[in-house]
């Protein structure tokens, strides 16, 4: 007859107090994936999330309850946008019986695009990070991170040249506080209009010469891509602190050039 054992009479580890005075500024777990639907505008889009969660741990606990980090994701069925990350984060805090803590999230949002010219119709794939995190004195932040793949066009390349212009495919990052809700598909949308042209996941020919057209038309180096977006984002109140980063996958050189620019709180808009 196999032993049962009884899950009362097992020891607790975790629970038991420490001596050595230190409180500990996160702990918790990271790169837990998990299946997650996303509430984008009206739409619900299920995507696959990677999790970074923590709490800080008073100086007189010894360690925390891993298992609860996992349970709370088990026990998230509901579309999440902002609001309802926030509830997340919260309840974090209670079941880990925590005052600070902070929960990260990353994940690929697919997003429909219609090319510019056939209309035809694809998805195109934008690297999307979520961070809420309460502080120690009970404020609750979130910031919004999205990566959006654009085309640039060399300035210097198109002036000196006499025919055609070295491009490339370029990666532009908004990481932004915000005080007012608004929607990821708005700052892509804002990196996209900063860029040489957009890109799609789907061309036929007449988009191909379109786009080629497009991004001649309207040259930015790295520099440009930067302040172009910041520009929109100082015009926007909702937009608080941020970070813009540009890196250009260059076409001519092996390796890349960036730009990045930042707005941070009593610095001037």
């Amino acid at each position: 007859m196999n032993a049962v054992i009884k899950v009362a009479t097992l020891p607790d580890v975790q629970s038991r107090a420490d001596d050595r005075a230190l409180a500990i500024d996160a702990v918790g777990i990271r790169h837990l994936r998990s299946p997650v639907t996303i509430r984008a505008g009206r739409r619900n889009i299920p995507t696959v999330a990677s999790f970074t969660m923590a709490v800080a741990l008073p100086a007189t606990a010894k360690g925390t309850h891993m298992s609860r980090f996992v349970e709370l994701l088990e026990a998230q069925t509901d579309a999440l946008d902002p609001q309802g990350f926030r509830t997340v984060v919260l309840a974090m805090l209670q079941r880990l019986g925590a005052s600070s803590g902070e929960i990260e999230m990353s994940f690929p949002l697919f997003l429909p695009k219609i090319a510019p010219v056939s209309g035809a119709s694809s998805l195109l794939d934008y690297a999307i990070r979520w961070c809420g995190k309460v502080a120690v004195d009970g404020s609750y932040s979130f910031r919004m991170t999205v990566g959006v793949p654009v085309t640039s066009l060399c300035p210097c390349s198109k002036e000196i040249s006499e025919y055609g212009a070295h491009n490339q495919r370029s990666l532009l990052s908004i990481e932004a506080e915000f005080t007012g809700d608004m929607e990821m598909a708005e700052l892509i949308a804002i990196a996209e209009r900063s860029a040489s042209c957009e890109v799609y996941g789907l061309l036929k020919r007449a988009d191909e010469k379109f786009v080629t057209e497009r991004a001649y038309e309207n040259p930015k180096f790295a520099e440009d891509l930067v302040r172009d977006v910041a520009i929109e984002l100082n015009r926007d109140p909702r937009v608080g602190d941020y970070v813009v980063e540009a890196e250009n996958f260059e076409s001519i050189h092996n390796h890349s050039a960036f730009a990045r620019l930042a707005r941070s709180s009593g610095s001037a808009s």
